[in-house]
């Protein structure tokens, strides 16, 4: 397989989902998030520390695709059947080092006096059982492993790339080529939410035609759901997509850049124009809303 495509570095904002996400949630957090460095009335120490928080719902997401990062790393070394026992007592150490180490947003803001590990960890286990159960896994354990010098998991960086040549990035989970297709596998452990997910979708297919040349019609991205139960989106994109996808990039980045002072160096203006949203329930798991008070 072909290395992915490197790109020379530009200040020029680069659009992504979780970006614009939260650019259209709150104007003031997506300030405190991508420009923190130009406010002058807080400390950057404090704001980066917010910034660093974590939240019971996220910490789930990340132990789970750290786990199972590691568990298809080892595949590469060994296709021996795991031991569930010894691998989900790996899970739970890792799950109270994480949960140790880590600042939760609920406990931070008093909505819990600590954090219980145990229902953390049944969760993760939840998530970890269905994947392993699926039959997406035993698909790719015995349809894919043939090939698996040619996967890429969690690739490093933070998946750059051209749509209609504005900067975007669209950092997949997991790639990899079975006969003449590209597969593409992302793991999520909260609520389904189609449209959002469809659009991501969309982006890793683009991604991956972008960096390997393939044709959008031998690229299959999925989105794995990991609980309550098992469950996929999947979609084979063509060009219309792809075009329709990209007038909305440009659309998206564009609203973005209305908030630069300077778009080519990624300066924002003032914090002033970046203004609070007024609905309470996404002032409720902001880790800055003690800014807004």
């Amino acid at each position: 397989m072909k290395e992915i495509r490197k790109f020379d570095f530009t200040s020029i904002l680069g659009w992504s989902i979780s970006r614009y996400d939260t650019f259209q949630s709150c104007k003031r957090k997506y300030y405190y998030t991508y420009y923190a460095k130009y406010d002058s009335s807080l400390p950057r120490q404090k704001i980066d520390e917010l910034k660093k928080m974590t939240s019971i719902p996220l910490e789930i997401g990340n132990i789970v695709h750290k786990t199972i990062e590691v568990f298809l790393k080892r595949l590469l070394k060994s296709e021996d059947e795991i031991d569930r026992k010894r691998f989900l007592d790996y899970v739970h150490r890792k799950t109270i080092n994480l949960c140790n180490t880590k600042v939760f947003a609920e406990v931070y803001y008093n909505e819990i006096p600590k954090i219980n590990i145990d229902e953390v960890f049944d969760k993760v286990k939840n998530c970890l059982n269905n994947f392993l159960n699926s039959e997406r896994f035993i698909w790719v354990t015995k349809e894919t492993v043939s090939n698996k010098e040619n996967w890429l998991i969690e690739p490093d960086g933070y998946g750059e790339t051209r749509i209609d040549k504005m900067k975007a990035y669209c950092k997949v989970d997991f790639l990899f080529p079975v006969d003449n297709k590209l597969f593409i596998l992302d793991w999520k452990t909260g609520k389904p939410h189609e449209e959002k997910h469809r659009k991501q979708l969309i982006g890793y297919s683009t991604w991956a035609s972008f960096h390997f040349s393939k044709d959008l019609t031998d690229i299959v991205s999925i989105i794995a759901y990991l609980q309550p139960t098992y469950s996929e989106i999947e979609i084979i994109v063509n060009e219309f997509d792809v075009q329709e996808f990209s007038l909305q990039i440009k659309k998206e980045t564009e609203e973005m850049y209305l908030f630069c002072h300077n778009i080519e160096e990624n300066i924002p203006k003032d914090k002033e124009e970046f203004t609070k949203t007024n609905n309470q329930n996404i002032c409720n798991y902001c880790n800055f809303r003690e800014f807004c008070k």
